[in-house]
């Protein structure tokens, strides 16, 4: 019997994620929004995760699972949405966990605007705790209205993948993930589809809970800020770059100082970010100048300090 396309596909790419990927689907799986299938995307794992996989598309119907030599995060998630049946395709990492109202608070939104080709909500920043239940220490903001190809270029105000909802027609004319990139490849593929005149909307509630780690690739300050600098050279002449290096600067400066790294490495971004465009960087009082001075603060703090003070 042939089924009827879902409202959504969630996609979700797995590498190595054996300890996380069944809270992980456990968080899909208790949706109040029914109307979902999962594509899970073995990227090549090394460890159990096939394995998990399986008896995970054993358990449970709407789930198929699919293995791939590895090819990196952007494959995978291309690949799952080629399988994809649904009208939406909803993006969640490996290590990731939503609310129970994820899919309907999008399913609401699209339903009242269907102009609107893409979405995310708020996310809770929490600290990776091994066996425990992931606790917010921070949440991203909002803004309302359409977002414009500065503020995606400049800050990317969907945050992670894992918070991403996108028309499958508007993903495929956009044409995916680029293949090859380790960082930032969210943020590219979300500036490309905005420049292509696609509608990205935000949801003003707590939706994603994304799990922080010092080690984690996300973590890699630096190759994000040359894998941000790669997606926003093309959009040169749209975008001020300078002032949007700014803001890009004073993120990864927060980054730092929130998992916990070497505190010159913060206090050297809200450094850069002064000098790339000092009136940029400081337009936000409350991010700008406590940033700043957060920076320099944290020069005498030890890591799991600045982890608890600056979250």
């Amino acid at each position: 019997m042939i089924r009827k396309a879902p409202a959504f596909s969630v996609v979700i790419p797995v590498y190595n994620a054996a300890a996380t990927i069944e809270a992980t689907v456990a968080s899909v799986l208790a949706q109040d929004c029914r109307d979902f299938e999962i594509v899970l995307v073995d990227d090549g794992s090394t460890d159990e995760s096939l394995s998990v996989l399986r008896a995970l598309a054993c358990r449970h119907d709407c789930i198929r699972f699919v293995s791939q030599a590895n090819s990196g995060v952007s494959a995978a998630r291309n690949l799952g949405a080629s399988l994809a049946r649904g009208t939406f395709l909803a993006f969640l990492d490996a290590d990731d966990t939503w609310e129970a109202d994820k899919l309907s608070a999008h399913a609401e939104l699209h339903a009242a605007g269907p102009g609107i080709d893409a979405s995310f909500g708020r996310i809770a920043f929490c600290e990776a705790q091994p066996g425990k239940r992931l606790v917010p220490q921070v949440f991203s903001t909002v803004t309302a209205g359409a977002n414009a190809l500065d503020s995606v270029i400049a800050e990317n105000p969907v945050c992670s993948s894992s918070n991403l909802v996108v028309r499958r027609t508007a993903f495929e004319a956009a044409g995916g993930f680029r293949e090859g990139m380790h960082h930032a490849e969210d943020q590219e593929f979300i500036a490309r589809l905005v420049a292509a005149g696609h509608a990205l909307h935000g949801i003003d509630r707590h939706l994603v809970n994304y799990r922080m780690s010092a080690d984690g690739l996300s973590a890699n300050l630096a190759a994000m800020h040359d894998g941000w600098r790669a997606l926003a050279a093309p959009y040169a002449a749209q975008v001020d770059l300078r002032a949007a290096e700014a803001v890009y600067c004073r993120y990864l400066a927060r980054r730092a100082l929130r998992t916990g790294g070497p505190a010159r490495e913060a206090l050297g971004y809200a450094a850069m970010g002064l000098r790339s465009d000092a009136a940029r960087f400081l337009a936000d009082r409350r991010r700008g100048v406590l940033t700043l001075v957060s920076a320099v603060a944290a020069l005498a703090m030890p890591g799991g300090l600045r982890r608890r003070v600056f979250a």
